[in-house]
């Protein structure tokens, strides 16, 4: 008896129209599954595997019954860049540390600059695991080499080297607060800006005076990732400063310092927060009461106190 999987490819090889409903048929294949869409796939055609890989994700970041990353990484080695980028954005929510290894040899010898960017960003997802203790002490050690590597690597294209400056930043090396400030301090403003989120990853408090001082940039992305950083940072020294940019001209810093009014907290910060409720503007108000919301469950957690 045939698998189900094989009337499902030559629907995506064959007809115009790509239905959800089949789509969704390509959730958790099995083994032999598998087997069929590893024969199939190469002979679709370069558009149509980009059009299925863009739904497959989109239907994905929708639907979190849905699991297509057998699919996403094999896709990693399609011929196709557009196809291996779409296909590491897909893996976004997988922690599986033997993805630690493909993406950083993405990153490290892939031609696409894309490619290579999309690999760094989604590394920084396992350097954050690191610094809480749940990689193994052998993936950590060649994240840093490889990431660091990357960014001093002044042949790489300065996207790829700032994403990877974003992706190291969590990690707990001497080695990564430098290369952050080298970075801010470099003169070039897209490493700059990558430093200054990269300074909110880190979560070294002694950022804070830097950021403090961005926050009155007069580049609305710098003041906008500053503001992120702050909240990142959760110091309530950032707090008077924040509360200024909920006016902000930009209407993207203004949402930035509200969404980190609600990380920080304190009783300036609510008030700031509850007085934004009553204003104009509706997306102020909405993010306004998710931040208030964001307190209330930090509030309500710690009251319960340490677990004994």
């Amino acid at each position: 008896m045939p698998l189900p999987i094989e009337k499902t490819i030559v629907e995506l090889s064959s007809s115009d129209t790509l239905l959800n409903s089949r789509l969704a048929t390509l959730s958790h294949l099995s083994a032999a599954e598998m087997l069929v869409f590893r024969g199939a796939w190469g002979a679709i055609e370069t558009r149509r595997r980009r059009e299925i890989i863009n739904r497959l994700v989109e239907m994905a970041e929708e639907n979190v019954e849905l699991n297509f990353d057998c699919i996403f990484k094999y896709c990693l080695k399609d011929q196709d860049d557009e196809v291996r980028s779409k296909a590491i954005e897909g893996l976004w929510e997988n922690e599986e540390a033997s993805l630690v290894s493909p993406l950083i040899n993405l990153l490290e010898q892939d031609t696409s600059e894309q490619v290579r960017a999309a690999a760094a960003k989604a590394l920084g997802k396992f350097t954050m695991l690191a610094e809480h203790n749940k990689l193994r002490s052998c993936h950590v050690s060649r994240l840093g080499e490889s990431l660091l590597a990357v960014i001093g690597d002044t042949n790489r294209t300065l996207e790829v080297r700032r994403r990877a400056l974003e992706a190291v930043a969590p990690l707990d090396l001497p080695e990564v607060k430098d290369t952050i400030m080298a970075a801010y301090q470099s003169g070039d403003d897209m490493l700059k800006i990558g430093a200054i989120y990269a300074m909110g990853r880190n979560c070294a408090a002694d950022w804070l005076p830097i950021l403090l001082k961005e926050l009155g940039s007069d580049d609305a992305e710098v003041r906008y990732e500053a503001a992120g950083a702050c909240g990142e940072l959760e110091e309530e020294g950032a707090v008077p400063c924040l509360i200024k940019l909920v006016n902000d001209q930009d209407a993207d810093v203004q949402m930035a310092a509200i969404q980190a009014l609600g990380k920080i907290g304190g009783t300036k910060a609510r008030e700031c927060l509850e007085h934004c409720l009553s204003g104009s503007g509706q997306a102020i108000r909405h993010i306004a009461g998710e931040a208030l919301r964001e307190l209330e469950e930090k509030a309500a957690l710690s009251s319960f106190g340490p677990l004994s």
